[in-house]
């Protein structure tokens, strides 16, 4: 998995995140949330969905606590958990901003193919390292300091572009279905600085990009 998480600000591990609702298949029957923190996002699912909800969560303490409100929860880092989720079970997947806190997420991607049914689905968020905010402290800052949250958070041990992210579904063996900016900047300078670039840099205004990748049979 990634650096120590303990050190984090409130809120950090019981986040739901709204804006990831539009993602969300029309039919869910059992789910696994991947970095489940303290479970307020699966919380909402199971409550919302009256689906079955597992999590997996790195920290021991955070990890605790959704077990209270979810069927089952695993702790400790995912690859060597995987052995421990049943074959051909869960029909989502969540990985809300966690896929770049783990140092082989190709690979985690291509062995849950297999604790998937078929067509099931991945629904991701990942940080756009290409921000513009980011993007502007690197070329004229000549700045690449890591923070304690945010997409230069201490934690993450990869990088991702909108392109990086579908290769990486791609090659792991899934069918992007839907592939979206989310949560842009209101800042104007990224929309006209893409106007200026005849729109060569759309992205920058994203901090994420919320991904559904579908297993192909």
């Amino acid at each position: 998995m990634s650096a120590d998480l303990i050190n984090k600000p409130s809120g950090y591990f019981s986040n739901v995140r709204e804006e990831m609702m539009e993602f969300l298949p029309k039919n869910i029957g059992v789910v696994l949330e991947i970095g489940c923190g303290e479970g307020g996002f699966s919380t909402y699912l199971k409550n919302t969905y009256h689906c079955e909800v597992w999590g997996i969560e790195y920290e021991k303490e955070q990890g605790l606590v959704a077990s209270k409100y979810l069927d089952k929860v695993l702790i400790g880092d995912v690859g060597q958990l995987m052995d421990q989720l049943p074959d051909h079970y869960f029909d989502t997947v969540i990985c809300n901003d966690v896929l770049e806190h783990i140092y082989d997420p190709y690979t985690i991607l291509k062995s849950l193919k297999t604790k998937m049914k078929a067509e099931g689905k991945v629904i991701s968020s990942i940080p756009n390292i290409r921000y513009f905010r980011n993007l502007y402290d690197l070329v004229f800052n000549k700045n690449w300091d890591y923070q304690a949250n945010g997409i230069l958070d201490i934690t993450h041990v990869r990088f991702f572009t909108t392109k990086s992210i579908v290769k990486m579904y791609e090659n792991a063996g899934y069918k992007v279905l839907t592939h979206k900016g989310i949560n842009a900047s209101k800042s104007i300078k990224p929309r006209l600085f893409n106007i200026l670039t005849l729109g060569t840099f759309s992205d920058i205004k994203y901090i994420q990009f919320a991904t559904v990748a579908q297993v192909k049979l």
